[in-house]
């Protein structure tokens, strides 16, 4: 029997509700809407840990962040994980490659893969002491790229936005420069230089739509010439002082100019990611291997985008944590319906076991996620709640909590004890906090009680197994994780 090949196609920083065949209002997203509306889309997948190192460690490895132990975002932590997707999908013989973003440590580690074409996008933090553009060509691929396209002085940084930064503007270049596009051309080259023999697992990693929101001019002119539906603001909400905003902070008071503008740059990224996602599917016909290819594509997590006037990642709401995940067979060989929408609560981790069941290769036993193929099919249930969390990046050490059962969310504040309760089926935009009202007082003690069991025996002792304890230190990686 054929093996199929299998490619990964992952955004970073996309929000679940950014893809126009799902409902967006204002989104132009025809080749992901081609796989929502052709495939499956699941529509409650979560990042159980918004952020991109711990993200992609589920993506990577399967597991819980319990397992594998980051629950916070730290750079510079040795990736020692023995078993990981591409290693496992390898040694059962496909040939593998990772085009762009794979946000390991040390930088240019393989992880299993064969090869990669490596851009992690602007992280000036990861050789302190030396400027970035002396190091940053020894371990990016995209930078000398972009430096025989553009001129020998370009650096990812000529826009000044930041890589964490609200603010827009069109990207100054050539379009073919751009990292999107770049990231394409390279898994364009892999397929033409694979192994015809093998079967092949080919990881498309954007790092659009993470700032800088810098997309080319037409798809930032597409999106700041039109009125958009405004950021979501819950009755609990506190406005931020305007006085303090800054360019790269995680909540911000932003005028409705400069929330415009930042939906502009955020939503032309998308539509420029999602037309090189058209130009990766027209390489697998020119190769003549699409019918024989499964595509999944998701994200690491979300971005607040003004919610609640907050921005970036790490938050536990859904702009934040709740992701994209689209399952594509576009030979019909596993059976899938057409157009599916499946409502199973899945996570990232059940990425990889999705991948190998697909493949045929077994499914490591230190693996937490499961296969989604009978979710997909038949809507059968994953699993009946999900843990989530992030510890936090800057500012006053506190970790986020919340805890998916049902149509409800809980969030608990380690370090305040502060709680919020939303009931996702009937808000699913989290306007009414329900934490306060006396006819959701059973609900919120009952998802208290759960959340105070999955927590029981972790170091930061958050938990004795019975109740939340409020204000235990913090930690971003865990010293003893789950084994």
């Amino acid at each position: 029997m054929k093996r199929l090949n299998l490619v990964l196609i992952t955004a970073d920083q996309m929000r679940f509700d950014c893809i126009g065949a799902l409902g967006h209002p204002d989104l132009e997203t025809p080749h992901l809407d081609t796989l929502a509306n052709e495939g499956v889309a699941f529509t409650r997948c979560y990042s159980a840990t918004p952020t991109c190192i711990p993200a992609r460690a589920a993506l990577f490895t399967g597991q819980s962040q319990e397992r594998h132990g980051r629950v916070g975002y730290q750079d510079g932590v040795d990736w020692d994980y023995p078993v990981t997707l591409p290693g496992e999908l390898a040694r059962a013989g496909y040939h593998t490659h990772c085009a762009g973003k794979m946000h390991v440590w040390p930088p240019r580690s393989l992880l299993g893969f064969h090869s990669v074409d490596l851009h992690d996008g602007f992280l000036p933090y990861r050789n302190t002491g030396t400027a970035a553009r002396q190091w940053m060509g020894r371990i990016d691929d995209y930078l000398p790229y972009l430096q025989g396209a553009v001129g020998a002085d370009a650096t990812i940084n000529d826009l000044g936005l930041g890589c964490n930064s609200w603010a827009a503007r069109p990207w100054a270049g050539p379009e073919r420069a751009h990292p999107t596009n770049w990231t394409v051309t390279r898994s364009a080259d892999f397929l033409r230089r694979r192994d015809p023999t093998k079967p092949f697992f080919l990881w498309t990693s954007f790092v659009a739509p993470h700032p800088p929101l810098d997309p080319p001019a037409p798809y930032f002119e597409l999106y700041d010439r039109r009125a958009l539906a405004p950021p979501a603001m819950g009755d609990w909400a506190v406005r931020p002082d305007p006085a303090a905003n800054t360019a790269d902070g995680f909540t911000a008071a932003l005028s409705g100019p400069q929330v415009h503008a930042m939906q502009a740059g955020y939503y032309g990224l998308i539509t420029h990611l999602d037309h090189q996602v058209g130009r990766l599917i027209r390489e697998l016909k020119d190769e003549g291997v699409l019918n024989d290819t499964v595509v999944l594509f998701t994200s690491d997590h979300g971005e607040m985008l003004g919610d609640h006037c907050m921005l970036r990642k790490s938050q536990p709401y859904e702009g934040s944590a709740h992701v994209p995940l689209l399952l594509w067979d576009p030979g019909g060989h596993l059976g899938l319906p057409q157009g599916g929408r499946c409502t199973a609560l899945a996570e990232l981790r059940d990425v990889m076991p999705t991948l190998l069941a697909i493949a045929g290769v077994p499914i490591p036993g230190c693996v937490d996620g499961k296969p989604l193929l009978d979710a997909a099919r038949a809507g059968v249930p994953v699993r009946q709640s999900l843990h989530g969390e992030h510890t936090a990046q800057s500012g006053p050490p506190h970790s986020a909590h919340y805890l998916l059962e049902g149509e409800y969310k809980y969030i608990w504040y380690s370090h305040t004890g502060r709680e919020q309760l939303f009931n996702l089926a009937a808000d699913p935009r989290e306007l009414r906090d329900l934490a306060g009202e006396a006819a959701c007082a059973q609900t919120l003690a009952r998802l208290r009680g759960l959340l105070a069991r999955e927590l029981e025996g972790r170091e930061e002792g958050y938990s004795d197994g019975t109740r939340l304890i409020a204000g235990r230190p913090p930690v971003t990686v865990l010293r003893h994780p789950k084994l």
